[in-house]
């Protein structure tokens, strides 16, 4: 990746990315900490209707995020967002925060952290996906998830959010 002590330009694809699935959700990474010298990550999800991960605070990276399809409503401290295709969201470290899909179809987030490094607690806290698609329904490895929180400086702090159009 290095010429010189700078970066080298790369080219990534989601056909050819690592693709976890992480809880409910499928993710792909498209850039990492290691691909970027630390400067960011970019991953690509796909977050089934409903989903909502729990309250939560990051202590090392803002966490923008672009909704390229489906409905998000985002919480981030006491501001509520409804975001749609084309939506640009700034989720500022430090800030609790959370989001829920809503409606009855899957959303498709760009998730951003700045610096790089949150893409590895998905890939550490998940596991390879298996196949297309999400996931088959099932609990979470919540003692591997407690323990990539901790790790990653993320403190879970209430609980999932619940879409309001049930």
């Amino acid at each position: 990746m290095s010429l010189n002590g700078t970066q080298s330009p790369w080219l990534s694809s989601r056909e050819d990315a690592e693709t976890i699935w992480f809880l409910a959700t499928r993710m792909t990474v498209l850039a990492s900490a290691r691909t970027t010298a630390g400067t960011l990550g970019v991953i690509d999800c796909v977050v089934p209707p409903g989903f909502s991960p729990p309250l939560h605070v990051h202590s090392r990276e803002d966490e923008p995020m672009y909704v390229v399809e489906g409905q998000v409503r985002f919480r981030a401290g006491e501001e509520e967002f409804l975001a749609g295709p084309g939506s640009f969201v700034f989720l500022p470290k430090g800030v609790p925060h959370s989001f829920v899909v809503e409606g009855d179809q899957p959303a498709r987030i760009l998730e951003l952290a700045i610096p790089g490094g949150l893409e590895q607690f998905h890939v550490e806290a998940g596991q390879p996906a298996q196949g297309p698609g999400l996931p088959p329904p099932g609990p979470p490895d919540v003692e591997r998830l407690e323990e990539a929180t901790r790790r990653y400086g993320i403190q879970q702090i209430g609980p999932p959010m619940e879409s309001i159009q049930q």
